[in-house]
């Protein structure tokens, strides 16, 4: 069998009716359930064995109300906790009242069922007051391994999903407080990392915590309070982003984004979306997006769903809470057999990335039409993270060692702001382990992590620069990867310039380096060989020739800009000598050096009128 995910995916009905609650009620109810939605993350954190878990942002936690609606969440990676609910939704409709028990605690990870990707581990707990479900506790983790034929859980050339690994729609892992042994055990034997058991139980500690804390919530304020202040505060959320879109102008507004290529090098798979304001609605459709049978990139339903809302949700108010009510205002058409709404086993691991985070993109630049000033991609250009496994000296077990350390790159600029910070976007909140940490737990050293000088997109506001990054290996090892972002990188906004492309070399150091077009099948390395991956930069905002010039030498003495780049790029004249720390801006040249610039792109817009014109309407990358 298979969800009816466009089903799960309807409206749900209220719990109440719109029985009247106290709105001070509700949201001091509210924040409290946010406050356990930290709990919950920060309990994975703090108990976790592995840096994915205990160091990155990847442990996403929500509460959802008795029909699987979204009613709070914590800060973390957004798309994966706007994955929730689907999957909650199945194995409620599924097991049914009966097969719920107080103390149960349950796992899902199938992106036919709902979820993102197989590496995505869902685990919920049931809350209950005299006998009723009232809510649901989940916490997501991404696990560094998912079974299959690859280790990492991305096998980006899998023929299908069952390739990718192991698949749970729902499990228990708790029956009424007791822990299924025989369920742990299946799981464990289905994951190569020992690390495995320490962070499922994790997972299953933070869950039961935030059964146990709603449970308290629920005998302060009482069942039915707590279920009319769900109503209220996704009510409330509803009504905050209608009044939003009723500013926005109304019209069809379309663009494309595109991926590079797929793992097996198909080229240039489309993005389309279609978004439609109208009045106080806002309907987005991704007909006209990518349906070549033969591609390997597809991201589940769920996942595109997520991102969706989550581009939604980072373009308006930062005030209006996010819970279901942005899902309710929100029409989201997704095709059926198209690259982000797969026929059954399709692979998706690749895909929850790569074309998963196009749709942010897609939705950025349609809206940029509407809102240039929120229109921000809030995602990155890479692939999938960089699996190196091998055997460790140090206690002769095998290792996969996921890459998962601090880079820079592919931050959009935004109106007023430049691009900043140490990490892929993301939505600004996946964190990265330090190099310490990594060096300790696998075989390598990590020579650089620099800035790339010129790499950030030029704009009015400049995207945030790339980084250089080198690992050495010290054991033989074998990597695996699959990387984006070349001929497509994070795009401009608003007349900025895209970002520098990505570009990874592998066996640096040896007689046959080898740069990587699109996908490296476990390529071997020897000790002392490197990995150089110069990671892409983030989009401009706005025109480059409007940037103030004394923030374009700031950047120079920087090094986020080099001189040429500033005369090329920013039309901004410096003169004097840095190595004597005596740069200034000749600001009679730049004026002028800017008045012929402007000149040339107005003649190279006369020249191309009709298809500059074309593209602009297209607003595609």
């Amino acid at each position: 069998m298979r969800a009816d995910l466009e089903g799960l995916a309807r409206r749900r009905e209220p719990l109440t009716g719109g029985a009247p609650v106290d709105p001070i009620d509700a949201e001091v109810i509210r924040s409290a359930m946010e406050t356990i939605c930290f709990q919950m993350a920060m309990y994975v954190s703090r108990t976790a064995t592995t840096p994915i878990l205990n160091e990155s942002n990847e442990r996403n936690a929500s509460i959802l109300d008795r029909n699987g609606r979204l009613a709070a969440l914590s800060v973390g990676v957004p798309q994966l906790m706007l994955c929730s609910s689907l999957p909650i939704r199945f194995a409620l409709e599924f097991l049914g009242a009966d097969d719920l028990h107080e103390g149960d605690i349950l796992l899902g990870n199938d992106p036919y069922f709902g979820a993102g990707h197989l590496p995505d581990y869902n685990v919920f707990a049931p809350v209950f007051a005299d006998g009723r479900l009232v809510l649901v506790a989940s916490i997501q983790c991404h696990h560094g391994d998912t079974g299959g034929s690859v280790p990492g859980g991305y096998n980006v050339t899998a023929n299908d999903i069952w390739g990718e690994g192991a698949r749970w729609p729902v499990i228990k892992l708790v029956d009424a407080g007791v822990e299924r042994r025989d369920t742990m055990l299946c799981l464990q034997a289905n994951c190569r990392l020992e690390s495995f058991s320490g962070d499922i139980h994790a997972q299953m500690g933070a869950a039961r915590l935030g059964a146990e804390r709603l449970s308290d919530l629920v005998r302060r304020y009482g069942a039915d309070t707590i279920e009319a202040a769900v109503d209220h505060f996704i009510d409330t959320t509803g009504r905050a982003v209608r009044d939003e879109v009723t500013t926005w102008p109304d019209g069809v507004y379309e663009a494309d984004a595109f991926v590079d290529h797929d793992p097996w090098g198909n080229q240039d798979v489309r993005i389309h979306v279609s978004a439609t304001v109208a009045a106080d609605t806002l309907s987005i459709d991704f007909t006209g997006t990518d349906t070549r049978d033969e591609l390997q990139a597809w991201s589940a339903f769920g996942n595109a769903r997520g991102f969706t809302v989550a581009q939604i949700a980072a373009m308006i108010d930062p005030a209006i809470p996010k819970n279901e009510g942005f899902f309710d205002v929100v029409e989201i058409n997704i095709p059926k057999g198209c690259v982000l709404n797969p026929h059954m086993g399709k692979p998706v691991s690749a895909g929850t990335h790569h074309p998963g985070t196009e749709v942010g993109d897609a939705i950025a630049l349609a809206l940029n039409q509407v809102r240039p000033e929120r229109a921000v991609p809030q995602t990155y250009k890479t692939g999938i993270p960089t699996t190196i496994a091998g055997t460790d000296p140090r206690d002769g077990h095998r290792f996969v060692d996921p890459s998962t350390e601090v880079y820079a790159g592919w931050c959009n600029a935004a109106k007023g702001i430049d691009a900043w910070g140490a990490q892929n976007a993301s939505y600004g909140n996946l964190w990265k382990a330090t190099a310490e940490i990594n060096e300790s737990l696998y075989p390598h050293v990590l020579w650089s992590r620099d800035y790339r000088c010129d790499s950030g997109g030029p704009g009015q506001w400049r995207g945030l620069c790339g980084s250089h990054y080198v690992k050495e290996v010290r054991v033989p090892s074998k990597v695996y990867t699959y990387v984006v972002g070349m001929k497509y990188p994070m795009p401009g906004i608003a007349g900025g310039r895209p970002g520098a492309p990505n570009k990874l070399t592998l066996k640096v150091g040896s007689d046959s380096p080898v740069v990587v077009h699109h996908s490296a099948d476990w390529v071997p390395l020897e000790p002392g060989e490197k990995i150089v991956y110069d990671y892409g930069g983030g989009g401009g905002w706005g025109d480059p020739l409007d940037r103030d010039p004394q923030a374009v030498l700031d950047d120079v003495l920087d090094e986020y800009v080099s001189l040429d780049g500033a005369r090329r790029d920013y039309g901004v004249v410096i003169t004097g000598s840095l190595d004597e720390l005596t740069l200034a801006v000749d600001e009679a040249s730049t004026v002028s050096l800017r008045s012929t610039m402007r000149a040339e792109q107005a003649g190279t817009a006369r020249t191309t009128g009709t298809q500059s014109k074309s593209s602009e309407e297209r607003s595609t990358l």
